[in-house]
């Protein structure tokens, strides 16, 4: 009932841990039942270590969470070696989120993916705190296209493509990631935001601009979904404030074939197989038999008028 398929690889359930929420899935181990999870999303890996942000890295705000972490990471070579083995005994998807600062560090970074145990990777082009690469590559479908296209030539595996809030057209750079061979998308990535100490009447974050995530852009992503799906040749993964099963049948209804839950994981650890449990518990009520009859029926256009 809950199984679903995202570019030839099988899920056991369409709810994934999204990446830079969850660590490696080991840190959860304890707290909650991570084989019961459809997949996890790594940390972002870029090809050589990260020490990330300086300063504050989280702030709390109303109904959101703002983050300026950048990208800490051990780089894709200790992934490999030291994370990967422990994810993969862990009895669910294993997606690694690959980011970079040029495109050189995105090929090189997909060439060890490539090579490694790993079931999917996640195209990172939607970053917003890093200063250099990350989001610049998925503001305009141009410079989407070449780093997709890149990435596609030395990688075998299944390639989502995650894409960034903040582009002019979400659409538009979509399709351009699509037409370079992109085999899903995932989207919403953070939003730009920012908070000021009133105090020292200094920006809260040393690079004084972060990604806001949580219920609050909750509705917005939604959006971004539908009017995606409505044209998407591809698979679409939903996410941005998914905090229970209501909100992820949401995104389900609205086109998305699965679905990432991050930030609430924070708040409450056991979120994501809440989010199971109820999404197969609302399935089983409604009589509903796979996840893709939830997606909502959309009229053709012109349907219903004489």
């Amino acid at each position: 009932m809950l199984e679903t398929v995202i570019a030839g690889v099988r899920f056991k359930n369409p709810v994934i841990a999204a990446s830079g929420t969850f660590g490696y899935g080991r840190e959860y181990a304890e707290l909650v039942d991570v084989s019961a999870l459809g997949g996890i999303c790594s940390k972002g890996l870029t090809l050589r270590p990260r020490a990330g942000n300086s300063g504050t890295r989280l702030y709390e705000t109303p109904s959101g969470l703002l983050n300026s972490i950048g990208l800490e990471n051990p780089g894709i070579p200790a992934f490999i070696e030291k994370e990967l083995p422990s994810m993969k005994q862990l009895g669910t998807v294993v997606i690694a989120n690959l980011s970079g600062s040029d495109i050189d560090e995105y090929i090189e970074g997909a060439k060890l993916l490539d090579a490694a145990d790993v079931d999917m990777v996640e195209l990172n082009i939607s970053c917003p705190n890093v200063r250099e690469g990350g989001m610049a590559f998925g503001l305009e479908p141009e410079t989407a296209a070449s780093v997709c296209r890149a990435v596609r030539r030395v990688l075998h595996k299944p390639l989502v493509v995650k894409l960034s809030p903040n582009a002019p057209s979400i659409t538009a750079v979509a399709r351009a990631c699509v037409d370079h061979g992109a085999d899903a998308l995932s989207l919403v990535n953070t939003f730009k935001a920012m908070a000021i100490d009133v105090e020292t009447r200094l920006p809260v974050f040393d690079n004084a601009i972060a990604g806001l995530s949580g219920p609050a852009i909750r509705p917005i992503a939604l959006r971004m979904v539908w009017e995606l799906a409505e044209t998407a040749s591809v698979p679409i993964i939903g996410m941005g404030g998914i905090a229970c099963a209501e909100d992820a049948l949401q995104f389900l209804m609205a086109g998305a074939d699965a679905v990432q839950v991050g930030t609430n994981t924070f708040v409450h650890p056991r979120s994501i197989t809440d989010v199971i449990d109820g999404v197969a518990a609302y399935m089983k009520k409604h009589s509903v038999k796979s996840v893709g009859e939830l997606k909502i029926r959309r009229r053709a256009r012109g349907e219903g008028h004489s």
